[in-house]
Protein backbone atom coordinates (compact mmCIF):
# COMPACT_ATOMS: atom_id res chain seq x y z
CA UNK A 1 0.00 0.00 0.00
CA UNK A 2 1.15 3.53 -0.88
CA UNK A 3 1.79 5.82 1.38
CA UNK A 4 0.36 9.56 0.82
CA UNK A 5 2.55 12.42 1.75
CA UNK A 6 1.37 16.11 1.63
CA UNK A 7 4.35 18.90 0.65
CA UNK A 8 3.63 21.88 1.21
CA UNK A 9 6.21 24.24 -0.17
CA UNK A 10 6.04 27.58 -2.31
CA UNK A 11 8.55 26.84 -4.65
CA UNK A 12 7.46 24.71 -7.81
CA UNK A 13 11.23 23.43 -8.07
CA UNK A 14 11.67 22.43 -4.73
CA UNK A 15 8.57 20.46 -4.41
CA UNK A 16 9.38 19.25 -8.10
CA UNK A 17 12.31 17.80 -6.83
CA UNK A 18 10.96 16.01 -3.77
CA UNK A 19 8.18 14.86 -5.81
CA UNK A 20 11.20 13.04 -7.67
CA UNK A 21 12.83 11.98 -5.16
CA UNK A 22 10.16 10.30 -3.81
CA UNK A 23 9.21 8.46 -6.91
CA UNK A 24 9.40 4.58 -6.98
CA UNK A 25 9.17 4.51 -3.48
CA UNK A 26 5.93 3.33 -1.46
CA UNK A 27 5.08 7.33 -1.25
CA UNK A 28 2.49 8.97 -3.46
CA UNK A 29 3.16 13.02 -3.62
CA UNK A 30 0.30 15.58 -3.20
CA UNK A 31 1.55 18.93 -3.44
CA UNK A 32 0.63 22.36 -2.17
CA UNK A 33 1.98 25.93 -3.11
CA UNK A 34 0.73 27.88 0.14
CA UNK A 35 -0.71 27.13 3.22
CA UNK A 36 -4.51 27.69 2.28
CA UNK A 37 -4.08 24.91 -0.18
CA UNK A 38 -2.67 22.62 1.67
CA UNK A 39 -5.34 22.76 4.58
CA UNK A 40 -7.73 22.47 1.53
CA UNK A 41 -6.07 19.17 1.12
CA UNK A 42 -6.07 18.00 4.74
CA UNK A 43 -9.42 19.06 4.95
CA UNK A 44 -10.58 16.69 2.04
CA UNK A 45 -7.81 14.14 2.45
CA UNK A 46 -6.78 14.03 5.88
CA UNK A 47 -7.28 10.45 6.50
CA UNK A 48 -5.16 9.44 3.49
CA UNK A 49 -2.27 11.60 4.06
CA UNK A 50 0.25 9.99 5.84
CA UNK A 51 3.14 12.80 6.36
CA UNK A 52 3.49 16.25 5.70
CA UNK A 53 6.77 18.34 4.52
CA UNK A 54 6.42 21.71 5.05
CA UNK A 55 8.63 24.71 4.18
CA UNK A 56 9.23 27.36 6.51
CA UNK A 57 9.75 30.48 4.85
CA UNK A 58 6.49 30.98 2.52
CA UNK A 59 4.80 34.02 2.09
CA UNK A 60 0.98 34.50 2.98
CA UNK A 61 0.62 31.79 6.00
CA UNK A 62 4.55 31.13 7.09
CA UNK A 63 5.29 27.65 7.46
CA UNK A 64 5.75 28.17 11.52
CA UNK A 65 1.87 29.24 11.37
CA UNK A 66 1.13 26.29 8.95
CA UNK A 67 2.46 23.53 11.58
CA UNK A 68 1.18 25.18 14.36
CA UNK A 69 -2.31 24.83 12.87
CA UNK A 70 -1.38 21.50 11.91
CA UNK A 71 -0.54 20.54 14.71
CA UNK A 72 -3.43 21.47 16.69
CA UNK A 73 -6.39 20.36 14.31
CA UNK A 74 -3.84 17.11 13.19
CA UNK A 75 -1.85 16.30 16.44
CA UNK A 76 -1.17 12.57 15.16
CA UNK A 77 -0.09 13.72 11.53
CA UNK A 78 3.69 13.13 11.40
CA UNK A 79 5.27 16.65 10.08
CA UNK A 80 8.75 17.02 8.34
CA UNK A 81 10.05 20.40 8.07
CA UNK A 82 12.63 21.40 5.43
CA UNK A 83 14.09 24.71 5.30
CA UNK A 84 16.74 26.47 3.09
CA UNK A 85 17.44 28.72 6.08
CA UNK A 86 18.68 26.60 9.04
CA UNK A 87 17.97 28.57 12.56
CA UNK A 88 18.91 26.37 15.70
CA UNK A 89 16.43 28.09 17.83
CA UNK A 90 13.54 27.59 15.39
CA UNK A 91 14.76 23.65 14.95
CA UNK A 92 14.63 23.12 18.78
CA UNK A 93 10.93 25.01 19.07
CA UNK A 94 9.37 22.84 15.53
CA UNK A 95 11.17 19.39 17.65
CA UNK A 96 9.70 20.47 21.43
CA UNK A 97 6.16 21.09 19.07
CA UNK A 98 6.30 17.27 18.11
CA UNK A 99 7.45 17.84 14.66
CA UNK A 100 9.52 14.88 13.75
CA UNK A 101 12.33 16.18 11.77
CA UNK A 102 14.08 19.40 10.66
CA UNK A 103 16.14 18.84 7.11
CA UNK A 104 17.65 21.55 5.38
CA UNK A 105 18.02 21.78 1.94
CA UNK A 106 18.78 20.22 -0.34
CA UNK A 107 18.21 17.20 0.75
CA UNK A 108 19.88 14.34 -0.12
CA UNK A 109 17.48 11.20 -1.81
CA UNK A 110 18.31 8.76 1.02
CA UNK A 111 18.05 11.36 3.87
CA UNK A 112 14.76 12.25 2.98
CA UNK A 113 13.27 8.75 2.10
CA UNK A 114 14.49 7.73 5.53
CA UNK A 115 12.78 10.46 7.05
CA UNK A 116 9.70 9.94 5.53
CA UNK A 117 9.70 6.28 5.90
CA UNK A 118 10.79 7.07 9.83
CA UNK A 119 7.24 9.42 10.07
CA UNK A 120 4.99 7.36 8.08
CA UNK A 121 5.86 4.56 10.79
CA UNK A 122 5.21 6.60 13.22
CA UNK A 123 1.62 7.44 12.06
CA UNK A 124 -0.97 6.45 13.57
CA UNK A 125 -3.82 4.60 11.56
CA UNK A 126 -6.93 6.24 13.19
CA UNK A 127 -6.84 9.92 14.58
CA UNK A 128 -10.35 11.00 15.22
CA UNK A 129 -9.36 14.47 13.93
CA UNK A 130 -8.78 12.95 10.48
CA UNK A 131 -12.69 12.56 10.37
Amino acid sequence: MKHQVLILDDEPDVRKVIRQQLSGTQFEVLEAAHAEQAMDLLRDYALFIDVIICDVRMPGISGVEAVSYIREAHPTKPIIVLTGHPDLDLAVDFMKSGVVDYIVKPVEKDKLVAAVEKAAAKHQTFDPHDV
